[in-house]
């Protein structure tokens, strides 16, 4: 199933909050705006004709009347802006969901190839892709070509049978003779079942639970 939810302090939760703060606040300046209002027309009526108030003093109270009219509206704009935004925002994150993103992070196989974008050292001989079970266990460790071509893994286990279902990670190792020059997380292609916005930005949710911040997707594409 494939959803788009929202804890979103960003979006939902924090947009909420935003949105009720906005309210509040605007809803007490149109408060003052209104009693600041009365209170200079009762002035006006009650000022003494012999000893009428000051022309400098009134033009400072208008002023102060136009400055708090001007924030009201202010503000009301302002919440009407951060509302179309939490709208966009959530159009964009249902944008991710079931399109394929790539991105260095553990692999929730099901029997199904998985495409991985190595990237070994550009001086390596040899490039090896380690595999490892949830325990930590080496399960497989395979030959890869020395290229940075899209590789098909097969999810097969140091015997060549089918590893069961499950998450694993993948580590290239870029060998150069005898020397292990660089190990790094293999980046994978995995299908997006969810995107969250939250405090600390977004994030999109692949197969299997595993989690990702969307700002280490490297690529995304259609499903094939």
């Amino acid at each position: 199933m494939t959803t788009v939810t929202g804890n979103y302090s960003s979006y939902s939760s924090s947009g909420t909050q935003s949105t009720s703060q906005d309210s509040a606040t605007s809803s007490g300046l149109s408060s003052d705006f209104t009693t600041f209002l009365k209170m200079l027309t009762v002035q006006m009526q009650n000022q003494d004709p012999l000893n009428p108030m000051d022309s400098a003093e009134y033009a400072m109270q208008l002023a102060t009347f136009s400055g708090v009219e001007q924030q009201v509206k202010t503000n009301d704009l302002l919440s009407s802006l951060a509302a179309q935004f939490s709208l966009v925002g959530m159009s964009q994150l249902a944008g991710w969901v079931g399109q394929e993103a790539r991105a260095a992070a553990d692999v929730w196989y099901t029997g199904e190839p998985v495409t991985l974008a190595p990237n070994p050292v550009a001086n390596a001989d040899r490039a090896v892709l380690v595999v490892k079970d949830t325990d930590g266990n080496i399960v497989s460790r395979e030959e890869l070509p020395v290229s940075t071509d899209p590789y098909q893994w097969l999810g097969g286990d140091a015997a060549g049978d089918p590893l069961p279902e499950g998450r694993y990670s993948l580590t290239l190792e870029s060998w150069r003779g005898d020397e292990v020059l660089q190990e790094d997380t293999v980046e994978h292609y995995g299908r997006v079942i969810e995107a969250r916005g939250g405090s600390d930005g977004i994030r999109l949710v692949f197969e299997g639970g595993i989690e990702i911040a969307a700002t280490e997707i490297t690529a995304l594409r259609s499903p094939p």
